[in-house]
């Protein structure tokens, strides 16, 4: 008996290791936070983690493609993976399962992602530091 717990352990153990992307998943709800807020996260994460995977479901879509857009246009991501998918969820007003389609687009920090963070805090340091002196 004890070396079934053992073997389980060893499993659960080693199924969250072989999986890097769960610390770096940002599930993107289009009605719970605004845009800006996914944007800075997301770029929290890459400082974090080199890279980060946005996963969204159905109308939430439109949202982490927007996100993913204004990350790579203003040079902070490069696109590493895009996955699309369809799930099966319980419609409770109807009682029988639904497919929502789901996106997973997972980002890679440019060559410039520190520097352009660098710039973007000395530029709110020296709006700071102007407020101040007024």
């Amino acid at each position: 008996m004890e070396e079934i717990t053992e073997a389980v352990q060893n499993i659960n153990i080693t199924a969250v290791a072989n999986d890097p992307h769960k610390k770096n998943r940002i599930q993107v709800s289009n009605t719970k936070k605004p845009l800006f807020f996914y944007v800075n996260l997301a770029k929290r994460y890459m400082q974090q983690h080199d890279e980060v995977e946005l996963s969204a479901l159905g109308m939430a879509i439109a949202t982490v493609v927007t996100i993913a857009e204004i990350l790579k246009n203003n040079g902070f991501a490069m696109e590493k993976k895009i996955m699309t998918s369809t799930v099966d969820m319980k419609d409770e007003s109807r009682g029988r399962p639904i497919q929502k389609a789901k996106i997973e687009i997972l980002l890679g920090k440019t060559d410039r992602f520190d520097e352009l963070m660098a710039a973007a805090a000395a530029e709110r340091g020296e709006l700071a530091d102007g407020e101040d002196n007024s």
